[in-house]
């Protein structure tokens, strides 16, 4: 719905927290910034759609870069994520440009309501909040909003212009910069993206030695040699067969995870190509890949792996919770599993969902795969369309929980892994990458283990003979282990998601959802209802009426006393279309799509609000 009543003008709060990143060790206050548009990006490293929203703002950062004060505010998911110095990483790793806070306790996140990663806050040069978003592809409506506040501002003569608080953190100088996957090549040499170089590396047997490197370092999307290609950080990689391989004319395909594309790479020469993918984002209302067009958007493919079962490469389509299909000698894609809803849902794979696939291995019979945002290990049967094949997990049990514990698998806990290996035996290695440690999940007794811990980051391993080769992404390394008779086993300790939970009254509850089509534009009816809701929850009894899809963001739904506590999974999608009359009308009118999913934990207090507000795009 569209909230029609203009919101009295809010001062923006205080911006409290454990400290500052990005600012020479200068402690930043909303007055230091009068005079500025303030962004406030509230994002966690961990979560993929933060990261598409960092790459939306830089071209807005560069354009307003003498009125614009960007302030990342990092209100963690995970444990690891609140650590001080894993935090440093990320903003290093991901080239985050503009002052950042550090907000583990969710301090400022309360303070702005904030219900859900990412969400953008913007303040006037006066200290005023006038809008508040949720999700990605907000790009143009900022910039549209920006331009008028330059303007307004301007005019009043309370704007500002000069350089903001950023000032740049040093980076350290190895041969790797945050390495994310690598593979054996055939000559036994060892493939690696490097991710924070924005290249690929052929390192010797030792995992030490640089061979050569392919791509230029800088980042962009550039075919040809290997000195003048450019990735954007690449992560997956997969050595195709040999009759493939000779088939084709090119050897490795990689996941160049920013540029959302897939590229082919010939050994012998190092030449790169651009195989799947345009450089642009799959947004909701693009269309699905059609088997004889590879050449469609993609969104962040994490991870990349061979199938002998499809006999196709499997793509971890993590931007959009998706398992995709890529046949290089066609070449065709095509979606083989995953709706793109965020969750853990197992079943028939063109129903399952799954959440941030950020790693995929195959043992020759089964696709495993670790899906990071739900902290889970899990397998696709391999069957030749979605209709046939099935997904189980067998560690995880949901967006929030995670921990470190060994045991039994149905009670066994990971952190966000971002890797997985077929090991010889027929069990698997687990990069679990937020608790630094390396676990192995055994299907013959169904039970958990931990190989090695205080690792830096793992993203991936590869075998080779009696050892593990790990990439310890965070340490910028190669870090050999030993597969040892028996397992080390821990501690365990479980952990859930630090989130504020939002207390409602049971029975009837009005779930809302605000949206304002930003300025310049408007609902996009053309083709039917312009908006959608759909509403589920965990446990699944805890809405007794309401719940399912539906075209209206207002959403009356009945909430059981008996069910107890739980999360509501909330998600909204509206389009809008620029306005086609007045003077600065375009002739091609330009369509957006905005979308977010929550996840709110609610708890049921007899005298609680009887109302649930959620922002997808609001002005104040």
């Amino acid at each position: 719905m569209r909230d029609r009543a203009r919101a009295p003008h809010v001062r923006a709060p205080e911006l409290t927290g454990r400290g500052w990143l990005n600012t020479g060790g200068r402690e930043i206050r909303l007055a230091d910034l009068r005079g500025k548009v303030v962004l406030l990006d509230f994002w966690t490293f961990c979560c993929i759609n933060c990261l598409h929203v960092l790459d939306e703002l830089r071209p807005l950062e560069e354009k307003y870069a003498d009125v614009l004060v960007t302030v990342g505010v990092h209100s963690p998911k995970f444990a690891h994520e609140a650590e001080p110095d894993a935090l440093a990483a990320a903003v290093d790793r991901y080239a985050v440009h503009h002052a950042v806070l550090d907000d583990p306790d969710l301090t400022t996140w309360g303070q702005y309501a904030v219900r859900a990663w990412p969400t953008l806050v913007v303040v006037d040069p006066e200290g005023y909040v006038v809008a508040h978003l949720s999700g990605e592809g907000h790009a143009h409506a900022l910039d549209r909003l920006l331009a008028d506040l330059v303007v307004e501002h301007d005019t009043k003569g309370t704007l500002h212009r000069g350089n903001g608080p950023y000032v740049p953190s040093p980076s350290p100088d190895t041969e790797l910069r945050f390495p994310g996957k690598a593979i054996r090549l055939p000559g036994g040499t060892l493939l690696v993206s490097d991710s924070g170089h924005h290249s690929l590396v052929e390192l010797g047997g030792d995992g030490e030695t640089v061979l050569r490197r392919i791509g230029s370092g800088e980042r962009g999307l550039v075919d040809g040699a290997p000195d003048t290609a450019r990735f954007s950080e690449p992560q997956g990689l997969c050595l195709l067969p040999a009759e493939v391989r000779a088939w084709i004319g090119y050897d490795v395909v990689a996941a160049d995870t920013v540029n959302h594309a897939l590229r082919g790479v010939r050994l012998d020469t190092g030449e790169v190509r651009t195989i799947a993918g345009t450089g642009r984002q799959w947004m909701q209302g693009d269309r699905s890949p059609l088997e004889s067009d590879p050449r469609v958007p993609l969104s962040s493919p994490w991870d990349v792996a061979w199938s002998p079962g499809l006999h196709e490469v499997v793509v971890a389509m993590a931007g959009i919770h998706q398992l995709w299909r890529f046949d290089p000698v066609t070449p065709a894609l095509s979606v083989w599993a995953g709706t793109s809803n965020e969750g853990l849902l197992d079943g028939a794979a063109g129903d399952a969902w799954f959440a941030q696939t950020s790693g995929l291995a195959s043992d020759g019979h089964r696709t495993w795969l670790v899906d990071a945002e739900t902290s889970s290990l899990r397998y696709i049967d391999s069957g030749p369309s979605s209709s046939q094949a099935t997904v189980t997990t067998v560690i995880g049990s949901g967006l929030f929980d995670f921990g470190h514990v060994d045991g039994p698998a149905a009670k066994a806990l990971l952190q966000h892994p971002l890797g997985v290996t077929a090991l010889p035996d027929g069990s698997v290695a687990v990069s679990d990458t937020y608790n630094g440690a390396v676990r192995r999940y055994d299907p013959a007794t169904s039970r958990v283990t931990t190989l090695l811990t205080g690792l830096a980051e793992p993203s991936d391993a590869l075998v080779d003979g009696d050892h593990l080769v790990v990439v310890e992404s965070a340490a910028h390394r190669l870090t050999r282990l030993r597969l040892p008779d028996d397992a080390l086993v821990v501690d365990g300790v479980a952990q859930r998601t630090h989130r504020p939970v939002v207390e409602v009254a049971p029975g009837p509850v009005a779930l809302i959802v605000l949206f304002d089509a930003p300025a310049g534009q408007h609902l996009d009816e053309r083709y039917g209802p312009a908006t959608r809701l759909v509403v589920s929850s965990t446990p699944p009894g805890l809405i007794r009426q309401g719940e399912g899809r539906g075209t209206e963001l207002t959403r009356s739904i009945v909430l059981d006393a008996h069910v107890g506590d739980g999360v509501l999974h909330v998600s909204a999608m509206a389009a809008s279309c620029d306005d086609t009359s007045g003077d600065d009308a375009s002739e091609f009118p330009a369509c957006h799509v905005h979308q977010q999913d929550w996840g709110v934990p609610v708890r049921l207090v007899e005298g609680a609000p009887a109302e649930v507000r959620l922002h997808l795009a609001a002005r104040a």
